[in-house]
């Protein structure tokens, strides 16, 4: 495919990604959907009486709001209707918005603020990177088993708080808690901070009922997208609080996200095997179909002091052991209702060797071996005034389709 809108071929969102976001500008401080090209942002609302096709032409208005969370609880054909209007109007040889009348619908990235893409009502973080969870499990319990006999059998995952979620760029707060290590506990600023290296997923389709169940078979009809994420942990509260319920202050304090979501239509083509699972899963969670994808992802630290940023991790999703599918069948078969809007995220996403470990517990193996800046300074964990700057994106054929950034600043505790 080919658009009148330059790009190089190394743009993370040439016509074959197509993302969604909100945005704003200055002269518009209304947050407004806008999908991302090349370095244009390509405004919906200025644009909605084109989307004429059988699904969309009776809902132009979901794309006047300021969230994404109506479009989303369209119908997956919706979705493919949209995808294939944008791609039809930014195609080299439509002239529709190349002509002058229509100059104003483009913006510039640069000039615009970004905003969380949707209303989350409900987030739940899962914990499916088999390397990641051998890791913890050899570092925490050296005289056992690394894996929970449950660890195999079910997608293993916890409860987060939406309301900390926050779009790429915000600074994040070093959290206080308890933490004990030694006989007692004490209180005061986590010294053991540390970034997940996640993706996520966002629901989509129409809400599901309490008591009603999505099925492993009607799974991706409920999966809009994805986006870089970064689960941020203090891991000496987590450590102090976790048996027996699970992550609960070490977790709610901050959660940030990338603001362009990439659809699962744009990452069709770089589907791959799914993990060989051992013991092959219930009925209820086993699908042949493949739905693991391949996206490179990337970490980097910028110390405050610094002006260049260290890579510390790179590694891949398609390391993970248990798929979106899974993820979203598991969470329903309860008869937990759903809604257009909601997130769920991977889980740390760990490969094989160390140099693809998705968090400074595993890269620092729980501190016993700093890393080493750039700059001369050595990292056990985040310190005040890092940013942390993850990236991912799937290579194509002479292109690329990217996520974009996922940033954040660790700031002092307040």
């Amino acid at each position: 495919m080919e658009s009148f809108v330059k790009y190089s071929k190394t743009s993370p969102f040439p016509i074959e990604n197509l993302p969604y976001g909100i945005f704003s500008t200055q002269t518009n401080p209304c947050p407004t959907i806008g999908v991302a090209i090349g370095d244009k942002i390509i405004n919906l609302k200025a644009i909605k009486h084109l989307f004429t096709g059988p699904e969309l032409k009776t809902n132009q208005h979901v794309f006047t709001e300021s969230t994404l969370n109506s479009f989303m609880s369209l119908n997956r054909s919706a979705w493919i209707e949209a995808r294939k209007t944008l791609q039809n109007l930014l195609s080299k040889n439509n002239k529709t918005l190349q002509e002058s009348s229509y100059s104003s619908v483009f913006v510039n990235q640069e000039d615009a603020k970004m905003h969380l893409p949707v209303h989350i009502g409900d987030y739940t973080d899962f914990y499916s990177s088999v390397f990641h969870a051998i890791n913890c499990g050899k570092m925490f319990r050296k005289n056992d088993a690394p894996l929970l006999k449950n660890w195999k059998y079910l997608p293993v995952g916890y409860h987060g708080r939406a309301s900390s979620i926050v779009i790429s760029g915000t600074p994040i707060h070093r959290p206080q808690g308890q933490v004990c290590v030694g006989e007692n506990p004490d209180f005061g600023p986590s010294k053991f901070v540390d970034f997940e290296l996640e993706m996520g997923f966002f629901v989509g389709g129409k809400p599901t009922k309490l008591g009603e169940r999505i099925s492993i078979e009607d799974a991706e009809e409920h999966i809009f997208g994805m986006v870089l994420v970064n689960d941020w942990s203090a891991r000496d509260i987590q450590k102090w609080e976790y048996v027996p319920l699970g992550p609960f202050l070490a977790k709610n304090f901050g959660t940030t996200i990338s603001p362009w979501i990439v659809t699962m239509e744009a990452l069709e083509p770089f589907k791959t095997d799914n993990t060989e699972q051992d013991p092959v899963p219930f009925s209820y969670l086993h699908h042949n179909d493949h739905y693991n994808f391949d996206i490179n992802l990337e970490v980097n630290i910028k110390a405050k002091n610094s002006s260049v940023s260290d890579l510390v991790c790179k590694t891949n999703y398609k390391y993970m052991y248990w798929t979106m599918k899974q993820q979203l069948a598991h969470h329903t078969v309860t008869g937990c209702n759903v809604n257009s809007g909601d997130m769920m995220a991977s889980g740390t996403i760990s490969g094989p060797e160390p140099n693809s470990y998705g968090s400074m517990l595993e890269i620092s193996w729980n501190g016993e071996k700093p890393i080493i800046l750039t700059n001369g300074e050595t990292r056990k964990s985040i310190a005040d005034g890092d940013e942390v700057i993850m990236k991912g994106y799937c290579q194509g054929d002479g292109f690329v389709v990217g996520f974009g950034t996922c940033t954040g600043v660790l700031l002092p505790h307040i």
